[in-house]
């Protein structure tokens, strides 16, 4: 769906308000931005098994189907993302789909731009390029930075790689959502 915003932005906010309507019925909780502080996280922590010490996305309708992707503080302060490629990421072609490293990157895009704040925030741009084909059973991690932070808006890039070899590249737009007061 496309549309564009008027001046005064009150259409946006009442077709964000009627999706989450139907895409969270009663008793599903609407799970912001990672670290929305003073909210309800979409991640959680991994205390047991392979992942242990990482934290998976959860509270998200879509991530939870798509993923699982997994993500960790370093201790140089930038953020690792992670997933497992699953017969369900593959194409025809037997290799990770194109659809799931956009979908693992939109995810790593937000993980790189964490401190967002309260605000709900929504990809507002995405650029990629495919380097190589990724087989089931690899283990695909994702590194980034943010390159430019405003008020409203973040611009990040990251890089996907397989045992050290570069299979994706990408860059994106995060912008926060207006709110009813501004």
């Amino acid at each position: 769906m496309l549309y564009i915003l008027n001046e005064s932005l009150s259409y946006p906010i009442k077709l964000i308000q009627f999706y989450r309507e139907r895409l969270y019925p009663a008793g599903m909780t609407y799970a912001p931005h990672l670290t929305s502080p003073g909210r309800q996280n979409f991640i959680r922590d991994v205390l047991e098994g392979e992942w242990k010490g990482w934290s998976v996305s959860a509270n998200d309708p879509f991530n939870d189907t798509t993923g699982p992707f997994y993500v960790r503080a370093q201790d140089d302060g930038s953020v690792l993302c992670a997933m497992r490629v699953e017969p369900k990421h593959l194409n025809g072609g037997g290799m990770m789909h194109g659809g799931a490293f956009m979908t693992f990157a939109d995810f790593c895009l937000f993980a790189f731009a964490s401190g967002l704040g309260d605000d709900d925030s929504v990809t507002l741009s995405f650029n990629c390029e495919f380097l190589k084909g990724v087989p089931v059973g690899s283990t695909i991690y994702g590194t980034g930075e943010v390159v430019r932070r405003t008020r409203r808006m973040v611009f990040a890039r990251g890089l996907m790689r397989v045992e050290d070899k570069p299979v994706f590249s990408f860059s994106g737009v995060i912008t926060k959502l207006p709110t009813a007061a501004t």
